[in-house]
């Protein structure tokens, strides 16, 4: 980041991100690189701010498909849903904020 004088960064959804989650956000904050990350994990974590789904709204989602087919409903026959809740989360000096 330093190297090539970054402005900012987008780290997106990604294994490889997720777990070296304090890593990025402790070199971004080292070089003075504002970031912007897909999990609230991040902004936990130290970085700056998140936007993306909410979690707990997605598994609780997956929760219901699965009850559908312990019921019978055939999968096939089943809408595909997009996640409807989304949170944005900034790290603000003393306190964490979201919506």
């Amino acid at each position: 980041m330093a190297q090539k004088r970054v402005e900012s960064l987008l780290v997106l959804p990604d294994y490889f991100f997720s777990t070296r989650r304090v890593q990025l956000v402790i070199q971004a904050a080292r070089h003075g690189v504002p970031a912007m990350y897909y999990d609230r994990a991040h902004a936990e974590a130290g970085g700056l701010m998140s936007y993306g789904t909410n979690n707990a709204d997605v598994y609780r989602q997956a929760g219901v498909y699965v009850g559908r087919i312990l019921k019978g409903e055939k999968p096939a026959n089943m809408p595909v849903l997009q996640p409807t809740k989304f949170e944005l989360v900034i790290n603000m000096p003393g306190r964490l904020c979201w919506r």
